[in-house]
């Protein structure tokens, strides 16, 4: 299974995806057409042409998954697909809502490269447990795609010192995921990206890195080029029921 999913889309100083125009080509590899989805955000067609911009220096044909009124066929004319960011219930119930969500599957069990920015990397996840967003609208289901066994937190931030914020931290509300979840969350920071090929999960990006919380573990912090390969083969346990 191949997939690069970054925290965010777009860097401080940097237009969209230029902070990884890099790992982006080398994982495309010889892909040159990608579905897009837009449904994170309300303008599709905006979203998709400011994404195909970014990319066109790749060489890479850029579709609108919301293009089609069967947005799955457009996925059998594509070499990669790519899930934005922007609010994760609004993208999740889409995605359940065109039945994208055993599309995408069956297409990167097939070999395509899957990519995912925020929004777009929580669906890479068993569930939508561990997005930052607000429920804006409600999906049918927390179900996600899970092309991988754990769950990630884009855009992790850490708690800062001498803060006079009452709400929770970051590190707080993953804490109560794991009161009622035994399963792993990486958060990753700005800057950050995994990516999966040929069995192995290798953590890019800035120094920054990114941190691992477990249920009843000290959290772990992890740099660029550290081999987190072992949370692939996570068996996630989900304490209450999903959706």
């Amino acid at each position: 299974m191949r997939l690069l999913l970054l925290s965010n889309s777009t860097a401080p100083g940097h237009g969209p995806l230029e902070h990884a125009r890099e790992e982006i080509a080398d994982a495309l590899g010889g892909a040159r057409r990608m579905l897009f989805v837009p449904y994170a955000q309300a303008d599709h067609d905006a979203y998709t042409a400011a994404i195909a911009g970014a990319l066109a220096p790749l060489g890479v044909e850029v579709r609108g998954a919301h293009t089609a009124d069967r947005p799955a066929a457009l996925l059998e004319e594509a070499d990669a697909v790519f899930i934005g960011g922007g609010n994760s219930f609004r993208l999740l119930t889409a995605l359940h809502r065109h039945g994208l969500i055993p599309a995408i599957r069956a297409k990167v069990a097939a070999g395509a490269l899957y990519m995912g920015s925020s929004a777009g990397t929580n669906m890479a996840c068993p569930t939508l447990r561990t997005t930052n967003d607000m429920p804006i609208v409600q999906p049918p289901s927390f179900d996600a795609l899970g092309l991988v066994p754990f769950q990630i937190n884009p855009h992790y931030l850490d708690p800062v010192p001498g803060s006079t914020h009452m709400g929770e931290t970051r590190a707080k509300r993953i804490a109560e995921f794991h009161e009622e979840n035994d399963v792993p969350v990486l958060g990753l920071r700005e800057g950050t990206w995994v990516r999966a090929d040929q069995g192995r999960l290798t953590l890019g990006g800035v120094a920054a890195g990114a941190v691992l919380f477990g249920r009843g573990l000290a959290p772990v912090e992890y740099g660029p080029g550290a081999d987190l390969s072992a949370l692939l083969h996570t068996e996630p346990a989900f304490d209450s029921p999903l959706g």
